[in-house]
Formats: C-alpha cells, sequence, structure tokens
C-alpha cells in the first residue's frame, strides 16, 4: 500500500469540507424559512379561527337581544315613552334623540360614526304579557298608587311602568312594588299599591318621580327584577362589553363578554307610512336604514315616541380582529388590511338603499398598527317581532 493512498484514505480534503458546509447550511436555511413559513401559516389561521368564533358568539348574543326586544312595551301609550329610572344597582336607560329624554323602546342606537355605537335592548318578562291596572286617583308624589280593580296578575317585587293614556306624549316612571296585592280587601275596599323604599326594591326612590292624573293613566307589569332583560352593548379596548339589570356585578360597570370585537354597528329599519297608512297590526316593513333617529312620522320632531313606534327592524353588524399580528420588516408598513372595513354595503331588501358605513378599526392603546391584523365582518338583520303586536290598552 503506497503512502499516497494513506493519506488520501485518512479524511475530507478542504475542498470536501467547504462543500459539504456550504450544504449543511443550504439546508439548514431552507428548513428555517419552511418552519418559520408554516408558523407564520399556523398563527394565520389560528387567528381567523379565532375571529370567527369571536365574531359569531358577538353576533349571536346581540342579535338574541334584539329577537326578544319590546316584549310588554309594545302598548302605544309605553313604547318610545321618556322613562324616568332610578337603580341602586347602578344601571341607566340610554338617552334619546330628543335631549334630556330616555326612551323605554325596543331598541335605542347611540350611534357614534365611524367608532363603536352602543346599542340598547329593553323587554319585560311578564307571564301576563301586558296587564294593565288604571289610575282612579291622581298621584302628586308618595308611595301609595290607588288603582281601579284588583291588581291579579301583579305580585310583590313586580317591576312596573306607569305611563299616561296619551299616545307619543308626556313621561313615564318604572318602579317595583313594595306592596302584596294578595292582603287587600277585596272590592268594594280601595285597591292600591305601593312603591315604598326598602332594601329588596332597587328600581324605587320612595316616589314615582313623575305625576299622573287619575282617570288618565296606565300601570303596566314587566315581571320580576331579575328577569328585567335591560341590556346595553358597547365596546372598549377590543373587548365586546355588556351592562345588564340581570347579570349580576353588571349593572353599574360593563362586564366584558369576549375580546378581540372592535366594533358593532346599528341601524334603525323604519317603516316611513304615516297617518292612516301607517298601521302596524296589520304588518310592518322596513322602508327606510338609518344609524341615528329620524322624522319618521313627519310630525317635525325627531326622536319622539312615535318616530321608535315607526322602527320594524334593526340592522346589526360586529367586526372581529385576528389574534395574529403581522410582523412588517424594518421600514415597511403591514399590509394584512389595506383599507378599513365597510358594513352594511348590501340593499336588504332589494328595494331599500343601503347607508354603508366605514368602520375605524384601531384600538385605543394597541402599539400595532390596525393595518397589522386580519378584520372578519358579521352582519345580521333583525326584525323586531314584538313592535307590531299593539294591545293598546288606553282604548280599554
Amino acid at each position: 500500500m503506497t503512502p499516497g493512498f494513506l493519506r488520501r484514505s485518512s479524511g475530507f480534503s478542504i475542498v470536501e469540507l467547504m462543500v459539504s458546509v456550504a450544504i449543511g447550511m443550504l439546508a439548514l436555511a431552507f428548513a428555517v424559512r419552511m418552519v418559520a413559513g408554516s408558523e407564520k401559516t399556523r398563527e394565520t389561521e389560528l387567528g381567523g379561527s379565532d375571529s370567527m368564533q369571536n365574531g359569531m358568539v358577538a353576533l349571536f348574543s346581540i342579535s338574541g337581544d334584539a329577537n326578544q326586544a319590546g316584549f310588554g312595551l309594545n302598548d302605544s301609550i309605553l313604547a318610545g315613552c321618556d322613562t324616568r329610572l332610578t337603580d341602586t344597582g347602578g344601571y341607566a336607560l340610554a338617552p334619546g334623540a330628543l335631549a334630556g329624554t330616555t326612551p323605554l323602546a325596543p331598541v335605542v342606537i347611540e350611534a357614534n360614526g365611524s367608532a363603536p355605537d352602543r346599542i340598547s335592548f329593553y323587554a319585560g318578562s311578564s307571564l301576563t304579557g301586558t296587564a294593565t291596572l288604571r289610575l282612579t286617583a291622581s298621584y302628586a308624589s308618595g308611595t301609595r298608587v290607588t288603582v281601579d280593580r284588583v291588581p291579579y296578575g301583579f305580585s310583590q317585587g313586580d317591576v312596573v311602568v306607569v305611563a299616561p293614556e296619551l299616545v307619543g306624549g308626556g313621561r313615564c316612571a318604572l318602579a317595583q312594588l313594595s306592596s302584596n296585592p294578595r292582603d287587600l280587601l277585596p272590592p268594594p275596599g280601595p285597591q292600591y299599591v305601593d312603591v315604598a323604599l326598602g332594601t329588596g326594591y332597587r328600581f324605587n326612590s320612595g316616589n314615582l318621580g313623575v305625576g299622573f292624573t287619575g282617570g288618565q293613566a296606565r300601570m303596566f307589569n314587566l315581571g320580576k327584577p331579575d328577569d328585567l332583560s335591560f341590556h346595553s352593548w358597547s365596546v372598549s379596548n377590543g373587548f365586546l362589553q355588556l351592562r345588564s339589570t340581570d347579570l349580576s356585578g353588571s349593572s353599574a360597570g360593563a362586564a366584558a363578554v369576549t375580546d378581540n370585537i372592535v366594533s358593532i354597528k346599528a341601524q334603525y329599519g323604519f317603516d316611513t307610512r304615516t297617518g292612516t297608512a301607517f298601521q302596524p297590526q296589520n304588518g310592518m316593513q322596513v322602508m327606510r336604514w338609518s344609524s341615528t333617529m329620524i322624522d319618521a312620522d313627519a310630525n317635525g320632531t325627531i326622536g319622539n315616541a312615535i318616530d321608535y313606534q315607526h322602527v320594524a327592524a334593526v340592522r346589526l353588524a360586529v367586526v372581529a380582529r385576528s389574534k395574529a399580528v403581522e410582523r412588517a420588516a424594518a421600514g415597511s408598513a403591514c399590509t394584512s388590511t389595506a383599507e378599513k372595513p365597510q358594513v352594511f354595503k348590501t340593499a336588504i331588501p332589494q328595494s331599500v338603499t343601503a347607508v354603508p358605513v366605514t368602520v375605524d378599526v384601531a384600538v385605543a392603546g394597541d402599539p400595532n398598527d390596525w393595518r397589522c391584523y386580519r378584520y372578519r365582518v358579521f352582519e345580521t338583520v333583525v326584525n323586531l317581532r314584538n313592535a307590531g303586536w299593539r294591545p293598546e290598552a288606553w282604548n280599554k
């Protein structure tokens, strides 16, 4: 065996070693790139899945309230009435279009331009539907309210609303019954209910706070306080939030429902027929969409009670964003989203002109540009099924 053969068979040459290192580095770079790409794809897909789930949960929750909205509040002398409410739990009715009013309507939208809206839905829960009592004596103050009959269908602790028998006018008052109607003597003894203060009556302040004329006002039963569905939906810092009368701890301050929701928007669907042409008991139809209240009854005032009674449906939109954030190269802008989302672009029904709204999806305090996220828009239209049913207690 020659010495030259021994030298060649004892290891790699420097050229062979360099070629091996170069090939290894190329393979490693390819593997790292493939893993990084796979991880980015995985994050994008997971982020898209999260936004889909969060958006669907948000829209399902809000539209569920819209489906129930107006139950027990649909009498013409009550729907949209400017209502006084005091709540030791801290809940407050949403302000109406008329300055200083708080309408008790199926839906009240606090439109906020391109920023998130605040949407409130109100509904009672009384199994008696729209049981009413008529006031037989004028009420100015105090805890006792005299009524025209034995208060069947009313129980101690029930939430009630007193409204003047005047369609579209006057003020209403919400309170709780502090006396037990079963303790009353049968007629011809006087029939009455009390709204006294007490630790168990969160909606009482010692009096109704509004005066009423005897024989010209009605008391409506909204059911038990724990089932009173007054809900206000909003968005703050990327969280969908809810203030509610029937969810513990969420009356005074909003409770977070789900994250990565950057906006909610709503529009009223108005039936703009007026006069004798407006017959809600025969069916309502959407003829105009608007983010704000309009003079739907054409009486020259925007936001009176009758305008709220012309709302046949509500259009809802939820904008959710992905959790994954695009990491743009140094000196470059993110390219995940180029333009801000638009909602309500489609004409529904086809004969009604759409009113698109561009949504500002930037989240306050977020260090990342809004373009670094992907967004999903979820929309639905909910007919206010309780709006057309008008029992008209004032005619009885």
